[in-house]
């Protein structure tokens, strides 16, 4: 639920360009977004040169002409107010299910950046609006499918212009579906009547699949902290070492993330009884983990770097003010290509590769401390009484059927293209569908790695009296509240959908956190 006005954080627009954090927060949070003065100086100046183009008898794209495959049809004065409705209208063709709210906040608010760069021509009016209907929070509804993530995200875009014309439907706080025009009227907006060139601004950018590859790179470093959770607890509870994660090790193979991951098991697994038990080599005769415990840090480890090149993209399309025609700094008016999204596209792609594989070893994990022959000593599937009871059996079948789920969704949607616009627009992107296969993928990811925490969980309570490390003793204590301890079979979905929850809002992560050891993690930082 979104805070009150009065205690909402600000966001300032026109500035520097927006942060990852800023983002989330005006999507997620409904921070409320204010327009600085050099945002207005610079819409003003770059309208000014719109209207003496538009007053020009030679034809200028998006202002004086038609658009796509009709570019060079030239459009009289009197008839430009409709062109600039009947794009918005035609290009509001969206279908399918609704997309959620943040997304939707999210594409808002890029495109609001884009508008106060002063690159695009607006006139002020419209770029406050922007602003207040985000503050407003009268979320337009957007339907899943419709973009190609080429000349932006033209449907998607037009969903939202449409409202800002007081037409189509919004969603406004608390849910309610109701008309545009009626929530612009009870937020005392008035709908824009566009002019030359606003209809072409308006749905010219990236800004739906940049959302959700911000929204995802919030949330995935999170799960990459969360995985590694998961992973300490499978290594602890099965026996498992950490004298591979050692950071002389670690140097050998300098890739950044591993060493972050690595960093991060061993403080996970400081001042385990569960650990220490085994480490005398009388005690323990195994050579060698298995590679889904051993190789750990090297798999979350290639994640987080592939995550660190997504976000580095991420951050440069931030900086970035997309349209088509662009108003250039020196006053020109120039066509581009700017609006193809293979950038996002690529990266978002590459996300839902490592997501799957993340998904993958974690998986394994589970499958190990569930098989007798391979989990160190626990009862099959860590039932109570095995024979009578089937334990975690079938969460594992759960967590196989998501893992496969996201091998599908690995599938690159920007190898795909499909030419439209009679063959102007003839290589796409497809990057809005890379952006909603991974949102899906983080859903799955979240339920996998839960399920691996759980059972993790059941299996370090069954090694006791052997006390677990502190940090991975917490998670514990906060699973066992929410699903309860060993004991004969229940109905196990409702846990598995409360472990889901403790994942996906960062519970688990944080739990994991305040339970390290300050020296510890200072040492591995």
């Amino acid at each position: 639920m979104a805070l009150p006005s009065s205690t909402r954080p600000h966001v300032s627009i026109g500035g520097a360009p927006l942060s990852p954090t800023e983002v989330v927060a005006v999507a997620r949070d409904h921070a409320r977004v204010e327009l600085d003065d050099i945002a207005r100086e610079r819409v003003d100046a770059s309208r000014a040169l719109i209207e003496r183009l538009a007053d020009d008898p030679r034809p200028h794209y998006g202002i004086s002409t038609g658009f796509g495959a009709l570019a060079t049809t030239f459009i009289a004065p009197e008839r430009r107010r409709q062109l600039q409705a009947s794009l918005i209208r035609s290009h509001a063709a969206g279908t399918g299910a609704e997309v959620e709210e943040e997304v939707i906040r999210a594409l808002q608010l890029l495109r609001l950046q884009t508008l106060a760069s002063g690159r695009t021509g607006v006139r002020a009016e419209v770029v406050e609006l922007y602003a207040g209907m985000l503050n407003a929070g009268i979320t337009p509804v957007v339907r899943e499918y419709g973009s190609l993530g080429c000349s932006g995200d033209l449907a998607p875009l037009a969903h939202v212009a449409l409202a800002a014309m007081g037409e189509g439907e919004v969603r406004v706080r608390g849910g309610h579906v109701t008309s545009a025009r009626e929530a612009l009227a009870t937020a005392s907006l008035i709908p824009v009547v566009l002019e030359e060139k606003e209809g072409l601004a308006l749905i010219n950018g990236t800004d739906g699949m940049l959302g959700m590859l911000l929204l995802a790179a919030h949330d995935l470093e999170m799960l990459f902290d969360t995985a590694d959770i998961a992973a300490a607890l499978s290594i602890e509870s099965q026996l498992g070492t950490d004298a591979v994660f050692a950071a002389d090790l670690m140097q050998l193979r300098p890739h950044p993330g591993q060493r972050d991951s690595a960093a991060h098991l061993r403080a996970l697994l400081a001042g385990s009884g569960i650990v220490a038990s085994h480490r005398d080599p009388d005690v323990c005769t195994r050579v060698q983990d298995a590679y889904s415990l051993r190789c750990s840090p090297q798999v979350h480890g290639a994640a987080r770097d592939t995550l660190a090149h997504a976000s580095a993209v991420a951050a440069r399309e931030l900086a970035a003010a997309i349209d088509n025609p662009v108003v250039t700094p020196d006053g020109r008016v120039e066509s581009n290509g700017n609006f193809h999204g293979a950038p996002i596209a690529y990266v978002l792609d590459f996300l839902a590769i490592a997501v799957a594989d993340m998904a993958s070893i974690s998986e394994r994990r589970t499958d190990r401390a569930l098989d007798v022959a391979r989990n160190q000593g626990l009862p099959p599937f860590l039932a109570h009484e095995p024979g009578v009871d089937s334990g975690f059996m079938i969460a594992q079948y759960g967590a196989a059927g998501v893992v496969s789920e996201l091998k599908r969704l690995a599938a690159p949607a920007s190898v795909d293209s499909i030419p439209s616009s009679a063959m102007q627009e003839d290589h796409v992107s497809m990057g809005w569908a890379a952006g909603r296969k991974l949102r899906r993928a983080l859903d799955g990811l979240a339920r996998v790695l839960a399920i691996e925490v759980m059972v993790g969980v059941r299996a370090q309570q069954l090694r006791a009296p052997l006390p677990p490390a502190p940090a991975t003793g917490a998670v514990a204590a906060l699973v066992r509240d929410a699903c309860g301890g060993p004991g004969p079979d229940r109905f196990l979905s409702p846990e598995i959908e409360a472990a889901t929850d403790l994942v996906s809002t960062g519970a688990i992560a944080r739990a994991a956190a305040s339970a390290l050891s300050p020296i510890t993690h200072e040492e591995d930082s």
